[in-house]
């Protein structure tokens, strides 16, 4: 049996995003230029962009009894996410208050709600369903960290290929980093968790020492427009950043990181599942809003020549 399917453990939300000429100063009311209402949470962000880029994708995770249950969960069907692993929970679904500013930049507070109801069980019925078919297993932290380690032991034991995005940056485990084959971090996650100033290249190399050090096997680190760094035991490679004109942010991580897991699930080497990923991520940026903003194999292609 063919295991080129991915299966994503993390959150679902509804994104409200604010657009505005700027953002305003604590106390400051500013009018804003736009609005949308979207589906969200890196974890749907991140199942979304796997099967855009064609990879048959679960998702596990949890949405509320709210009107934006619907929304979330009929965006991911709509994207074609395969939702059977969504459980619906009491109380309200998980949300994010988003604003991005003329320039592409936003800031992001994401209130977990039925996120933080995801649960060891249910984490190991889906991977002990779906193993058989899979190769990837995507992780991030909008969910309890205690599950994102759980998450990553079950899909070792499992032999799935475990790729981590440590995003929002949280204090985990030191026992969770052998578990990881991939971690993906951007500068600032990369900073807080290795304590190390994430700036340049060199800094990044540091950086991506510091996770093989503690039993991680691949470490990308994200650099924005200044590229980024693969590193593992063998050496590092740099790539080059894509130049775009940014419109949003939001969600250009998700891309990268759902589309690296993807192109490892469709048989692609890590050197070449960086180098979509990176196309996914630039793209992202070009668009407005985070799941929207998501490309789809033939962008990728086009974008590469």
């Amino acid at each position: 049996m063919e295991r080129d399917n991915v299966l994503v453990v993390g959150s679902i939300t509804a994104d409200v995003t604010a657009f505005a000429e700027r953002l305003p100063r604590p106390g400051e009311t500013v009018l804003g230029t736009d609005f949308t209402l979207v589906l969200g949470g890196k974890g749907a962000n991140q199942a979304v962009a796997a099967a855009r880029f064609g990879a048959p994708t679960s998702m596990v995770g949890c949405v509320g009894e709210d009107l934006f249950a619907d929304l979330t969960r009929d965006s991911l069907a709509g994207h074609g996410v395969r939702t059977q692993w969504v459980r619906q929970v009491p109380g309200p679904t998980g949300v994010a208050h988003i604003r991005v500013d003329r320039h592409g930049q936003n800031d992001i507070v994401i209130t977990p709600l039925a996120n933080a109801a995801l649960d060891e069980a249910q984490v190991d019925t889906a991977i002990a369903a779906l193993a058989e078919v899979s190769s990837v297993l995507l992780l991030q932290l909008e969910v309890r960290p205690e599950i994102t380690a759980h998450a990553a032991e079950a899909g070792r034991r499992a032999g799935l290929t475990v790729v981590l995005d440590p995003a929002p940056a949280a204090e985990l485990p030191d026992g969770i980093w052998p578990a990881v084959d991939v971690v993906t971090p951007n500068e600032s996650e990369a900073a807080l968790l290795t304590g190390i100033e994430v700036s340049d290249v060199d800094s990044a190399h540091r950086a991506a020492k510091w996770f093989l050090d503690r039993g991680v096997g691949r470490a990308i680190i994200t650099l924005g427009d200044k590229g980024a760094v693969l590193a593992d035991a063998h050496g590092a490679k740099f790539f080059e950043p894509i130049e775009v004109a940014v419109v949003d942010t939001t969600a250009a991580g998700d891309a990268f990181t759902g589309t690296f897991g993807a192109a490892l699930a469709a048989g692609h080497d890590t050197v070449e599942a960086v180098e979509l990923a990176m196309a996914a991520g630039a793209l992202a940026v070009t668009k407005a809003g985070a799941s929207p903003s998501l490309p789809n194999r033939a962008e990728l292609d086009a974008l590469l020549g």
